[in-house]
């Protein structure tokens, strides 16, 4: 499988009941993504970008001031992920080109 000219490994992993049922429900049932691993890989991309967003924060809290808001700070973690490779445009994700 690649995506835009990158090969993305292929893993193996199980679910519990309750997730595979979540799962089967977002890609089978309401076609919110189009595969399991393409939602896994969404949440895999926003449990980064919540990482991102956090490790931020508490730098700017350590620092005593940022000039930036919440908002601000999501937006510049989503263009460097952007810039890197690992976000890609939500429109292309569902029903896009």
């Amino acid at each position: 499988m690649s995506i835009e000219g990158h090969v993305m490994p292929r893993q193996s992993i199980s679910f519990t009941r309750p997730s595979s049922e979540w799962l089967r429900q977002k890609v089978d049932v309401e076609g919110e993504y189009r595969s399991n691993s393409e939602a896994v890989n969404d949440l895999i991309r926003k449990a980064r970008e919540i990482e991102g967003i956090r490790r931020r924060l508490i730098q700017a809290e350590k620092s005593g001031f940022t000039d930036q808001t919440g908002e601000e700070i999501r937006a510049e973690i989503r263009e460097e992920m952007r810039c890197d490779g690992e976000l890609q445009d939500q429109r292309r994700r569902k029903g896009g080109s």
